[in-house]
């Protein structure tokens, strides 16, 4: 079974459908995985061995009948933010440490109706607030390729799973590039979709303006088929917009998108001016794409370095108002050491929440109460506007951005925990476009150090098809995609 690990989620379906394994052979072998590696990487918080099981003898079953699909009995594993139905949903919190969903999210049960096998919930940091996945209530998780750095965040479970190879593929969420930036620490490939693309029921919200959950796997062919599977428009979901594409609607049939003509792809100036080592492979990544005859030309995103303050007063204000029912009286953790009623709330959530979510509870409380909610929130709206004009005048100009998605690669645990600000700043080159509401993609491009780096790929809103092939030409003609951590 040893050489199922290397396979990506297309490949092992292939072989499913074939005959060639049976699910229940390829879901013991990722339980195998996880629990001899999980130890080292706290990758997973909950692992669903029965369920898992159960599901992959029902994906069996299935096929027997001839009712298999593209998914059936495929193996994968989900952030521990979506609503499971009787599987452990913590969100990384001690105040959602024993909650058991009574319902299933859009996502999970598109999925699940598809014949997806879960394994399990993966790390975060804790409500999806953090670059890191430090703040997570059961641990930190280990980026595969180097164990004393951090995998990124708030998906670092999931992308750690994935670049260790204890699961094919795996769902993220990305608020702020919370899919992008683990994705390109652990070197794989992850989409973020256009705001609204893909339904948040059942998502347990951080910022309900910018969160927007998302694939993460090895290849981008993975990526398309998982995402034409959990996207698409959910009348529970009162964001989530119909748009109807034929593209789109080949994906759940394995039709990957075309290129519809040679695409020019615009180079942000402000993505580049401080980017070090990473200029290098961006440029080596240009120089591949116009080999594959992609235009060039440089644009400008004048509003960028508005981006990182805007971002944390808007999301802070939104996760004030998300996090108030966590009060210990409607749901949550419940002290049990108060002795009245405003004890009671005041303990419940100090002791529930960690102290980075408590920092951005109180940011975005301050931004706003009375007398400051003009001078910070109106503000912070006004330049969330003009970044995305800016990005909407670049695509008069161009198909689409290449960019890098972080500024460098992962950096040591611990390293910045003191430093929140500095922390913050490594999201400089993914928030930008979590404010406009666009799509994008990260994949590796090369490695600085021995740890992976990954560019981007931004496209104008629901133009995902665009860096789906735009990102399978590029996987086509290089290989950093198909390296794997040496000790995993």
């Amino acid at each position: 079974m040893t050489e199922l690990t290397f396979l990506s989620a297309t490949e092992l379906g292939r072989l499913l459908a074939a005959g060639n394994l049976s699910s229940v052979e390829l879901t013991r072998h990722y339980l195998r995985r996880i629990e001899a590696h999980n130890p080292a990487l706290n990758a997973f918080i909950t692992v669903a061995t029965d369920d898992a099981l159960r599901a992959a003898h029902a994906a069996d079953a299935s096929r027997q009948r001839g009712e298999a699909g593209l998914l059936t009995g495929l193996p994968y594993a989900c952030k521990d933010i979506f609503c499971t139905q009787g599987i452990l949903t913590t969100c990384g919190s001690r105040m959602l440490a024993n909650f058991i969903a009574p319902y299933e999210s859009t996502v999970t049960a598109r999925l699940a109706n598809a014949g997806a096998v879960i394994l399990g919930k993966t790390n975060m940091d804790e409500f999806a607030m953090g670059s890191s996945n430090e703040s997570s209530n059961f641990g930190a998780v280990c980026n595969p390729w180097e164990t004393q750095h951090v995998p990124g965040g708030s998906s670092g479970g999931s992308a750690a799973a994935v670049a260790a190879d204890l699961t094919p593929w795996a769902l993220g969420t990305d608020t702020g590039g919370s899919i992008r930036q683990p994705a390109s620490f652990c070197g794989i490939a992850g989409l973020k979709p256009t705001y609204g693309r893909v339904s948040r029921y059942g998502m347990i919200a951080f910022a309900s303006s910018l969160d927007q959950g998302g694939p993460m796997a090895r290849s981008v062919e993975d990526l398309a088929l998982l995402f034409g599977f959990m996207g698409g428009f959910d009348p529970a979901d009162s964001t989530s917009i119909d748009v109807n594409e034929p593209w789109f609607a080949q994906l759940k049939h394995g039709v990957l998108p075309t290129l519809p003509h040679a695409l020019t792809i615009g180079l942000p100036r402000e993505y580049f001016e401080h980017l070090g080592e990473g200029a290098a492979l961006l440029d080596a990544a240009r120089v591949e794409f116009e080999r594959l005859g992609f235009g060039v030309r440089e644009v400008t995103l004048p509003h960028t370095d508005a981006a990182i303050p805007a971002y944390y007063v808007l999301s802070g204000a939104e996760a004030s108002a998300n996090l108030s029912r966590f009060d210990g009286l409607r749901f949550g953790h419940r002290s049990d050491s108060a002795t009245s009623l405003r004890e009671l709330y005041v303990k419940s959530r100090s002791e529930g929440f960690g102290a980075e979510v408590k920092r951005r509870i109180l940011t975005g409380t301050y931004a706003l109460s009375v007398g400051y909610y003009e001078a910070y929130y109106q503000k912070a709206q006004r330049i969330r506007r003009l970044i995305q004009q800016d990005f909407l005048a670049a695509f008069n100009d161009v198909d689409i951005l290449l960019a890098p998605t972080t500024p460098g690669p992962a950096f040591k645990r611990n390293e910045l925990t003191q430093d929140p600000v500095a922390m913050y700043q490594q999201d400089i080159y993914t928030v930008p476009i979590s404010l406009a509401g666009l799509p994008a993609l990260t994949i590796p491009c090369g490695e600085i150090g021995g740890l992976p780096f990954g560019l981007q790929l931004i496209a104008p809103h629901f133009r995902e098809d665009l860096l789906l092939a735009a990102g399978l030409a590029y996987q086509q003609v290089t290989q950093w995609h198909q390296h794997h951590p040496e000790a995993f």
